[in-house]
């Protein structure tokens, strides 16, 4: 009898293992498709990517709402329901601005994501360099949302923004 229950047990961890390895491989997938809306089409400052359909992947996933948190003038804000990475560190919000209809002045195209930083922020200082994003760190997050009319308690840590957006690319021009 504990033969048959050690058994049950081993068969029940290696099933919780090829579980727990199916989920982050497809945290891998997710995390490149954000990453490839935010790359800069050479030469313009529009991204090459589609943040829209790296956000729907996310959305198929579970890791955010089908509808944003919030959607304040051109942008829609997702809060992680559950864990998830961006280059090394905690993501816990996704932006996206587009226009779907015109309300005054000054929309610029594109995503941006929070993350709560978990070591060095190298990585995400090298690609808002080259893909002309602009990188906030720190960041006050709690504050950060308020302005969007979003309550939400985020835990305390190190926060960093990473803002992918036309004007970001605009701006570093030479």
């Amino acid at each position: 009898m504990p033969e048959c229950r050690t058994r049950r047990l081993l068969v029940s961890l290696l099933l919780a293992t090829c579980s727990c390895s199916a989920l982050a491989a497809a945290d891998p997938g997710l995390e490149s498709g954000l990453i490839q809306a935010l790359y800069l089409k050479k030469g313009t400052p529009q991204r090459a990517g589609t943040s829209g359909k790296a956000i729907r992947a996310y959305m198929r996933e579970g890791y955010i709402g089908k509808r944003p948190d919030q959607r304040f003038d051109y942008t829609d804000y997702y809060l992680l329901k559950k864990p998830a990475s961006f280059m090394g560190h905690e993501l816990v919000l996704i932006e996206e601005e587009y226009i779907t209809q015109y309300i005054g002045c000054c929309v610029s195209p594109g995503a941006g994501v929070t993350v709560r930083v978990q070591g060095s922020t190298q990585k995400l200082q090298a690609f808002a360099r080259t893909q002309r994003c602009t990188l906030n760190d720190p960041v006050d997050i709690g504050h950060a949302l308020n302005e969007v009319a979003i309550k939400n308690r985020m835990p305390k840590g190190h926060y960093a923004s990473l803002s992918c957006r036309e004007r970001d690319a605009e701006r570093d021009e030479p």
